[in-house]
Protein backbone atom coordinates (compact mmCIF):
# COMPACT_ATOMS: atom_id res chain seq x y z
CA UNK A 1 0.00 0.00 0.00
CA UNK A 2 1.42 3.32 -0.80
CA UNK A 3 1.15 6.18 0.87
CA UNK A 4 -1.23 8.21 -1.22
CA UNK A 5 -3.38 4.60 -0.95
CA UNK A 6 -2.90 4.74 3.11
CA UNK A 7 -4.52 8.69 3.41
CA UNK A 8 -7.39 7.85 1.04
CA UNK A 9 -7.78 5.29 3.12
CA UNK A 10 -7.77 7.13 6.08
CA UNK A 11 -9.87 10.25 4.57
CA UNK A 12 -12.78 7.09 3.59
CA UNK A 13 -12.92 6.23 7.45
CA UNK A 14 -13.09 9.56 8.35
CA UNK A 15 -16.04 9.99 6.16
CA UNK A 16 -17.73 6.95 7.51
CA UNK A 17 -16.92 8.22 11.00
CA UNK A 18 -18.81 11.76 10.56
CA UNK A 19 -21.80 10.56 9.16
CA UNK A 20 -22.23 7.24 11.07
CA UNK A 21 -21.88 8.77 14.06
CA UNK A 22 -24.93 8.16 16.78
CA UNK A 23 -26.99 11.50 16.94
CA UNK A 24 -27.46 10.07 20.73
CA UNK A 25 -23.79 9.88 21.10
CA UNK A 26 -21.50 11.15 24.76
CA UNK A 27 -19.92 14.53 23.06
CA UNK A 28 -17.51 14.31 25.62
CA UNK A 29 -16.66 11.34 24.83
CA UNK A 30 -13.52 10.85 22.05
CA UNK A 31 -14.39 9.76 18.86
CA UNK A 32 -13.04 7.12 16.62
CA UNK A 33 -11.96 7.35 12.70
CA UNK A 34 -13.50 3.51 12.46
CA UNK A 35 -15.31 1.53 10.38
CA UNK A 36 -16.87 -1.40 11.53
CA UNK A 37 -17.47 -4.76 9.06
CA UNK A 38 -19.26 -6.80 11.00
CA UNK A 39 -23.13 -6.31 13.42
CA UNK A 40 -21.06 -6.10 16.68
CA UNK A 41 -17.91 -4.17 15.63
CA UNK A 42 -15.46 -7.32 16.52
CA UNK A 43 -14.18 -6.88 12.88
CA UNK A 44 -13.21 -3.64 11.67
CA UNK A 45 -10.63 -1.29 9.72
CA UNK A 46 -9.53 2.04 12.19
CA UNK A 47 -7.61 4.85 10.85
CA UNK A 48 -5.44 7.25 13.33
CA UNK A 49 -3.77 10.60 13.05
CA UNK A 50 -0.97 12.30 15.48
CA UNK A 51 1.25 15.68 15.01
CA UNK A 52 3.86 16.96 17.44
CA UNK A 53 5.39 19.83 17.31
CA UNK A 54 8.15 21.28 19.73
CA UNK A 55 8.63 25.01 20.37
CA UNK A 56 12.10 24.65 22.12
CA UNK A 57 15.30 27.10 23.73
CA UNK A 58 18.06 24.90 23.77
CA UNK A 59 21.58 25.41 25.71
CA UNK A 60 23.86 24.07 23.06
CA UNK A 61 26.88 21.75 24.29
CA UNK A 62 30.26 23.48 24.01
CA UNK A 63 31.76 23.69 21.01
CA UNK A 64 28.33 23.10 18.84
CA UNK A 65 28.05 24.09 15.28
CA UNK A 66 24.90 24.26 12.56
CA UNK A 67 26.93 23.69 8.93
CA UNK A 68 30.22 24.58 10.29
CA UNK A 69 29.05 28.03 11.90
CA UNK A 70 29.13 28.33 16.14
CA UNK A 71 26.26 28.40 17.73
CA UNK A 72 26.00 28.03 21.39
CA UNK A 73 21.95 28.12 21.85
CA UNK A 74 18.99 27.72 19.51
CA UNK A 75 15.52 28.70 19.92
CA UNK A 76 13.38 26.31 17.07
CA UNK A 77 10.33 24.83 15.62
CA UNK A 78 10.36 21.84 14.63
CA UNK A 79 7.69 18.76 13.99
CA UNK A 80 8.72 15.82 16.29
CA UNK A 81 6.63 13.19 15.11
CA UNK A 82 3.80 12.78 12.36
CA UNK A 83 1.99 9.03 12.27
CA UNK A 84 -0.82 7.52 10.50
CA UNK A 85 -1.87 4.49 11.54
CA UNK A 86 -4.42 2.31 9.74
CA UNK A 87 -5.14 -1.30 11.01
CA UNK A 88 -8.08 -3.40 11.48
CA UNK A 89 -9.44 -6.97 12.42
CA UNK A 90 -10.90 -8.77 9.06
CA UNK A 91 -11.98 -12.07 10.83
CA UNK A 92 -11.68 -13.19 14.05
CA UNK A 93 -8.18 -14.79 13.08
CA UNK A 94 -6.49 -12.05 10.96
CA UNK A 95 -5.36 -9.06 12.43
CA UNK A 96 -3.70 -6.28 9.92
CA UNK A 97 -1.25 -2.98 11.29
CA UNK A 98 0.34 -0.24 9.21
CA UNK A 99 1.93 2.65 10.16
CA UNK A 100 3.92 5.56 8.20
CA UNK A 101 5.32 8.58 9.45
CA UNK A 102 8.36 10.92 9.72
CA UNK A 103 10.46 12.17 12.66
CA UNK A 104 12.94 14.86 13.46
CA UNK A 105 12.24 17.65 10.91
CA UNK A 106 13.88 21.10 11.91
CA UNK A 107 14.78 23.95 10.68
CA UNK A 108 18.00 22.67 9.58
CA UNK A 109 16.68 19.27 8.01
CA UNK A 110 16.75 18.40 4.30
CA UNK A 111 13.10 19.65 2.97
CA UNK A 112 10.34 17.55 1.13
CA UNK A 113 11.16 14.92 3.01
CA UNK A 114 8.70 11.89 2.29
CA UNK A 115 6.91 9.67 4.67
CA UNK A 116 8.24 6.35 5.37
CA UNK A 117 6.47 2.74 6.78
CA UNK A 118 7.05 2.42 10.71
CA UNK A 119 5.23 -0.96 10.57
CA UNK A 120 4.04 -2.87 8.16
CA UNK A 121 2.72 -6.68 9.11
CA UNK A 122 -0.10 -9.19 8.85
CA UNK A 123 -0.60 -11.60 12.40
CA UNK A 124 -3.13 -14.82 12.57
CA UNK A 125 -4.57 -15.86 15.96
CA UNK A 126 -3.99 -19.65 16.86
CA UNK A 127 -5.46 -19.54 19.90
CA UNK A 128 -7.53 -16.35 20.61
CA UNK A 129 -5.95 -14.41 23.40
CA UNK A 130 -3.19 -17.37 24.13
CA UNK A 131 -1.16 -17.69 20.88
CA UNK A 132 -0.54 -14.94 17.77
CA UNK A 133 1.53 -15.12 14.93
CA UNK A 134 2.83 -12.08 13.30
CA UNK A 135 5.68 -11.48 10.55
CA UNK A 136 6.38 -7.65 8.75
CA UNK A 137 8.42 -4.93 9.83
CA UNK A 138 7.46 -4.83 13.47
CA UNK A 139 8.23 -3.21 16.93
CA UNK A 140 7.41 -6.69 18.61
CA UNK A 141 10.43 -7.93 21.02
CA UNK A 142 12.06 -6.99 24.08
CA UNK A 143 14.05 -5.77 26.23
CA UNK A 144 11.85 -3.40 28.21
CA UNK A 145 8.19 -1.76 28.79
CA UNK A 146 9.57 1.70 26.37
CA UNK A 147 11.36 -0.59 23.51
CA UNK A 148 8.22 -0.01 21.57
CA UNK A 149 6.18 2.61 23.70
CA UNK A 150 3.06 4.71 22.32
CA UNK A 151 4.29 7.86 21.45
CA UNK A 152 0.90 9.38 21.56
CA UNK A 153 0.76 8.95 25.69
CA UNK A 154 4.04 9.52 27.13
CA UNK A 155 4.49 10.60 30.45
CA UNK A 156 7.39 12.60 29.30
CA UNK A 157 8.58 13.88 25.99
CA UNK A 158 10.27 11.24 24.77
CA UNK A 159 10.52 7.34 25.99
CA UNK A 160 13.81 6.66 27.32
CA UNK A 161 15.52 6.08 24.32
CA UNK A 162 18.43 3.60 25.90
CA UNK A 163 15.53 0.82 25.71
CA UNK A 164 15.49 1.37 21.79
CA UNK A 165 18.71 -0.10 21.71
CA UNK A 166 19.31 -0.66 18.00
CA UNK A 167 17.57 2.88 16.77
CA UNK A 168 18.36 3.31 13.57
CA UNK A 169 21.31 1.34 13.67
CA UNK A 170 20.48 -1.64 12.65
CA UNK A 171 16.31 -1.27 12.34
CA UNK A 172 14.20 1.38 11.75
CA UNK A 173 13.12 3.65 14.23
CA UNK A 174 13.23 0.78 16.68
CA UNK A 175 11.27 -1.65 13.84
CA UNK A 176 13.00 -4.30 12.62
CA UNK A 177 11.68 -7.48 10.03
CA UNK A 178 10.49 -10.19 12.50
CA UNK A 179 8.59 -13.24 12.91
CA UNK A 180 6.80 -12.68 15.91
CA UNK A 181 4.70 -14.89 18.38
CA UNK A 182 2.38 -13.29 21.53
CA UNK A 183 -0.02 -13.95 23.90
CA UNK A 184 -1.45 -13.85 27.41
CA UNK A 185 -1.84 -16.86 29.51
CA UNK A 186 -3.70 -15.81 32.82
CA UNK A 187 -1.43 -13.06 34.61
CA UNK A 188 1.38 -13.76 31.96
CA UNK A 189 1.93 -12.10 29.24
CA UNK A 190 4.44 -12.74 26.89
CA UNK A 191 6.40 -11.61 23.83
CA UNK A 192 9.05 -12.90 21.58
CA UNK A 193 10.55 -12.41 18.20
CA UNK A 194 13.27 -13.91 15.53
CA UNK A 195 14.38 -10.44 13.67
CA UNK A 196 16.65 -10.03 10.85
CA UNK A 197 18.92 -6.93 11.75
CA UNK A 198 19.15 -4.43 9.17
CA UNK A 199 22.77 -3.56 7.22
CA UNK A 200 24.61 -0.92 9.35
CA UNK A 201 26.05 0.24 6.27
CA UNK A 202 22.48 1.94 5.00
CA UNK A 203 22.66 3.79 8.58
CA UNK A 204 24.12 6.97 9.13
CA UNK A 205 26.09 4.87 12.16
CA UNK A 206 29.03 3.87 10.01
CA UNK A 207 32.38 4.62 11.50
CA UNK A 208 35.78 2.78 11.57
CA UNK A 209 36.42 -0.51 13.05
CA UNK A 210 38.80 0.42 16.31
CA UNK A 211 39.47 -0.58 19.95
CA UNK A 212 36.00 0.75 20.83
CA UNK A 213 33.34 -1.72 19.92
CA UNK A 214 30.85 -0.47 17.43
CA UNK A 215 28.41 -2.33 15.05
CA UNK A 216 29.83 -5.32 12.92
CA UNK A 217 29.93 -4.29 9.13
CA UNK A 218 29.32 -8.32 8.23
CA UNK A 219 26.17 -9.90 7.02
CA UNK A 220 24.02 -9.86 10.10
CA UNK A 221 23.04 -13.28 12.30
CA UNK A 222 19.63 -13.44 13.46
CA UNK A 223 18.26 -11.51 16.47
CA UNK A 224 16.46 -13.14 19.53
CA UNK A 225 14.03 -11.10 21.83
CA UNK A 226 11.57 -11.58 24.25
CA UNK A 227 9.54 -8.90 27.22
CA UNK A 228 7.34 -10.74 29.87
CA UNK A 229 4.95 -9.36 32.39
CA UNK A 230 3.41 -10.88 35.05
CA UNK A 231 0.24 -7.84 34.93
CA UNK A 232 -1.00 -8.36 38.52
CA UNK A 233 -3.91 -6.09 38.22
CA UNK A 234 -5.82 -4.71 35.49
CA UNK A 235 -4.57 -6.50 32.19
CA UNK A 236 -3.25 -4.23 29.26
CA UNK A 237 -4.23 -4.49 25.64
CA UNK A 238 -1.59 -6.52 23.52
CA UNK A 239 -3.10 -5.86 20.40
CA UNK A 240 0.04 -3.45 18.93
CA UNK A 241 3.38 -4.07 20.25
CA UNK A 242 3.19 -0.09 21.94
CA UNK A 243 2.99 0.16 25.51
CA UNK A 244 0.90 3.16 26.99
CA UNK A 245 2.92 5.91 29.43
CA UNK A 246 -0.25 6.42 31.12
CA UNK A 247 -3.54 5.54 31.99
CA UNK A 248 -4.43 8.39 34.00
CA UNK A 249 -6.13 6.14 36.92
CA UNK A 250 -8.37 4.58 33.87
CA UNK A 251 -7.09 1.42 34.98
CA UNK A 252 -5.65 -0.34 37.95
CA UNK A 253 -2.41 -1.46 36.80
CA UNK A 254 0.82 -3.28 38.52
CA UNK A 255 2.82 -4.93 36.47
CA UNK A 256 6.70 -6.76 37.09
CA UNK A 257 8.25 -7.09 33.45
CA UNK A 258 11.80 -9.63 32.58
CA UNK A 259 13.25 -8.94 28.54
CA UNK A 260 16.02 -9.69 26.39
CA UNK A 261 17.68 -9.37 23.33
CA UNK A 262 20.68 -11.08 22.16
CA UNK A 263 22.80 -11.07 18.90
CA UNK A 264 25.88 -13.25 18.42
CA UNK A 265 28.63 -11.37 16.77
CA UNK A 266 26.49 -8.22 16.51
CA UNK A 267 29.42 -5.96 17.69
CA UNK A 268 33.46 -5.88 16.68
CA UNK A 269 36.63 -4.01 17.73
CA UNK A 270 40.33 -4.25 17.15
CA UNK A 271 42.87 -6.16 20.02
CA UNK A 272 45.96 -5.25 20.80
CA UNK A 273 47.67 -6.62 17.70
CA UNK A 274 44.97 -4.91 15.52
CA UNK A 275 42.98 -8.37 14.92
CA UNK A 276 39.17 -7.76 14.45
CA UNK A 277 37.51 -9.17 17.07
CA UNK A 278 33.64 -10.04 16.55
CA UNK A 279 31.73 -9.82 19.98
CA UNK A 280 27.56 -10.97 21.28
CA UNK A 281 25.46 -8.34 21.80
CA UNK A 282 23.50 -9.10 25.05
CA UNK A 283 21.19 -6.88 26.73
CA UNK A 284 18.89 -8.15 30.20
CA UNK A 285 16.22 -5.77 32.04
CA UNK A 286 14.05 -5.64 35.01
CA UNK A 287 11.15 -3.18 34.95
CA UNK A 288 8.42 -2.24 37.34
CA UNK A 289 4.83 -0.32 36.08
CA UNK A 290 2.12 0.75 38.10
CA UNK A 291 -0.55 2.80 37.21
CA UNK A 292 -3.92 3.60 39.91
CA UNK A 293 -6.35 6.08 40.67
CA UNK A 294 -5.90 8.05 44.50
CA UNK A 295 -9.34 9.39 44.73
CA UNK A 296 -11.97 8.70 42.24
CA UNK A 297 -14.32 11.17 43.82
CA UNK A 298 -11.63 13.55 42.25
CA UNK A 299 -10.31 12.20 39.77
CA UNK A 300 -6.01 12.51 40.75
CA UNK A 301 -3.81 9.65 40.21
CA UNK A 302 -0.05 7.83 39.54
CA UNK A 303 1.90 6.43 37.40
CA UNK A 304 5.06 5.57 38.37
CA UNK A 305 7.78 2.99 36.45
CA UNK A 306 11.09 1.48 37.40
CA UNK A 307 13.95 -0.10 35.30
CA UNK A 308 16.91 -1.54 35.76
CA UNK A 309 19.39 -2.86 32.55
CA UNK A 310 22.61 -4.11 32.15
CA UNK A 311 23.00 -3.82 28.82
CA UNK A 312 26.50 -5.17 27.04
CA UNK A 313 27.14 -3.22 23.56
CA UNK A 314 30.99 -4.79 24.51
CA UNK A 315 34.24 -3.27 24.77
CA UNK A 316 33.75 0.15 25.86
CA UNK A 317 30.64 1.30 23.61
CA UNK A 318 28.80 4.48 24.07
CA UNK A 319 26.37 6.18 21.95
CA UNK A 320 25.07 9.80 22.37
CA UNK A 321 21.91 10.65 21.55
CA UNK A 322 20.18 14.42 20.53
CA UNK A 323 16.56 14.33 20.07
CA UNK A 324 15.72 16.47 17.36
CA UNK A 325 19.33 17.69 17.87
CA UNK A 326 19.50 21.32 16.99
CA UNK A 327 23.11 21.45 15.81
CA UNK A 328 24.73 19.24 12.91
CA UNK A 329 28.49 19.15 14.46
CA UNK A 330 31.20 20.37 16.84
CA UNK A 331 34.48 22.22 16.57
CA UNK A 332 35.62 20.67 19.90
CA UNK A 333 36.81 17.40 19.60
CA UNK A 334 37.53 17.09 23.63
CA UNK A 335 33.23 17.22 23.86
CA UNK A 336 32.52 13.89 24.65
CA UNK A 337 28.56 14.15 23.81
CA UNK A 338 28.93 16.41 20.31
CA UNK A 339 26.85 18.66 19.45
CA UNK A 340 23.55 20.18 20.29
CA UNK A 341 21.50 18.20 23.26
CA UNK A 342 23.24 15.25 22.78
CA UNK A 343 24.58 13.12 25.79
CA UNK A 344 25.88 9.60 26.64
CA UNK A 345 22.49 7.91 26.37
CA UNK A 346 23.28 4.38 25.83
CA UNK A 347 26.21 1.57 26.59
CA UNK A 348 27.93 -1.02 27.72
CA UNK A 349 27.35 -1.12 31.51
CA UNK A 350 24.31 -0.55 33.68
CA UNK A 351 21.28 1.99 33.46
CA UNK A 352 18.64 2.68 35.71
CA UNK A 353 15.68 4.93 34.43
CA UNK A 354 12.74 5.85 36.35
CA UNK A 355 9.30 7.80 35.85
CA UNK A 356 6.66 9.32 38.55
CA UNK A 357 3.50 11.13 37.33
CA UNK A 358 1.26 12.65 39.13
CA UNK A 359 -2.76 13.42 37.96
CA UNK A 360 -3.50 16.65 39.55
CA UNK A 361 -7.71 16.93 40.94
CA UNK A 362 -9.97 17.74 38.34
CA UNK A 363 -10.91 20.66 40.63
CA UNK A 364 -7.28 22.10 40.11
CA UNK A 365 -8.63 22.83 36.09
CA UNK A 366 -12.64 23.12 34.79
CA UNK A 367 -11.16 21.35 31.39
CA UNK A 368 -8.99 19.22 31.10
CA UNK A 369 -6.73 17.20 33.10
CA UNK A 370 -2.88 18.24 34.64
CA UNK A 371 -0.18 15.46 35.10
CA UNK A 372 2.90 16.74 36.12
CA UNK A 373 5.28 14.33 35.48
CA UNK A 374 9.64 13.51 36.40
CA UNK A 375 12.28 11.06 34.97
CA UNK A 376 15.61 10.09 35.96
CA UNK A 377 18.17 8.15 33.89
CA UNK A 378 21.44 7.30 35.69
CA UNK A 379 23.84 5.16 34.11
CA UNK A 380 27.25 3.44 34.78
CA UNK A 381 29.29 2.69 31.65
CA UNK A 382 32.30 0.90 30.90
CA UNK A 383 34.07 3.31 29.10
CA UNK A 384 36.53 5.19 31.06
CA UNK A 385 34.17 4.78 33.99
CA UNK A 386 31.75 7.55 32.87
CA UNK A 387 28.70 8.22 35.34
CA UNK A 388 25.60 9.61 33.34
CA UNK A 389 22.98 11.22 35.41
CA UNK A 390 19.93 13.26 33.47
CA UNK A 391 16.85 15.20 34.31
CA UNK A 392 13.42 15.70 33.17
CA UNK A 393 10.17 17.40 34.87
CA UNK A 394 7.60 18.75 32.99
CA UNK A 395 3.72 18.84 32.72
CA UNK A 396 1.25 18.08 30.07
CA UNK A 397 -2.07 19.62 29.81
CA UNK A 398 -4.74 17.06 28.00
CA UNK A 399 -7.52 18.83 26.45
CA UNK A 400 -10.52 18.87 23.84
CA UNK A 401 -11.37 15.52 24.98
CA UNK A 402 -7.67 14.05 25.18
CA UNK A 403 -7.72 15.09 20.70
CA UNK A 404 -5.28 17.89 21.97
CA UNK A 405 -2.15 17.89 24.62
CA UNK A 406 0.14 20.84 25.29
CA UNK A 407 3.46 19.96 27.18
CA UNK A 408 6.29 21.84 29.03
CA UNK A 409 9.61 20.00 29.71
CA UNK A 410 12.74 21.10 31.34
CA UNK A 411 15.43 18.37 30.48
CA UNK A 412 18.91 18.59 32.45
CA UNK A 413 21.79 16.91 30.67
CA UNK A 414 25.55 16.38 32.05
CA UNK A 415 28.69 17.50 29.56
CA UNK A 416 31.57 15.63 29.14
CA UNK A 417 35.14 16.61 27.91
CA UNK A 418 38.49 14.43 28.35
CA UNK A 419 41.10 15.76 30.29
CA UNK A 420 44.73 15.45 29.50
CA UNK A 421 44.72 11.93 30.58
CA UNK A 422 42.47 11.18 28.16
CA UNK A 423 39.80 10.59 31.36
CA UNK A 424 35.74 11.80 30.51
CA UNK A 425 34.77 14.39 33.14
CA UNK A 426 31.25 15.79 34.07
CA UNK A 427 32.48 19.87 33.00
CA UNK A 428 29.34 21.59 33.03
CA UNK A 429 25.47 20.76 32.56
CA UNK A 430 23.06 21.79 29.66
CA UNK A 431 19.41 22.28 29.74
CA UNK A 432 16.53 22.33 27.09
CA UNK A 433 12.90 23.52 27.61
CA UNK A 434 10.62 22.39 25.40
CA UNK A 435 6.51 23.57 24.67
CA UNK A 436 4.69 20.73 22.83
CA UNK A 437 1.60 20.59 21.26
CA UNK A 438 0.02 17.29 20.21
CA UNK A 439 -3.12 16.43 18.05
CA UNK A 440 -4.17 13.61 17.66
CA UNK A 441 -7.46 11.04 16.39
Amino acid sequence: MTCKQLLLCILTLTTCSIFGQNKTSNSNQKKELKLNINEDGSHFVKATFLNQVWLRYNDNNPGSTVFGYPESSTYDIALRRIRFQLYGQLTDKLFFYTQVGQNNIGYASPRKQGLFFHDALVEFALDNEKLSIGTGLTGWGGPSRYSAASVGNLLSLDAPLYQQATNDATDQFLRKFSLYAKGKLGVFDYRFALSKPMSIQQSSMVVPISENASFSHLPSKIQTSGYFMFQLKDKESNQTPYMKGSYFGKKHVMNIGLGFLHQNDAMWSTNSTSDTVLSDLSLLALDFYYDAPLRSTNGSAITAYASISKNNYCNNYIRNIGALNPANGSNNSNVVNGGGNAFPTIGTGTTFYSQLGYVLPNSILNKGKLQAFTALQYSWYERQSLTMKMYEMGVNWYMANDYAKISFMLQNRPVFEQNLSNDAIETDRKSMAVVQIQLSI
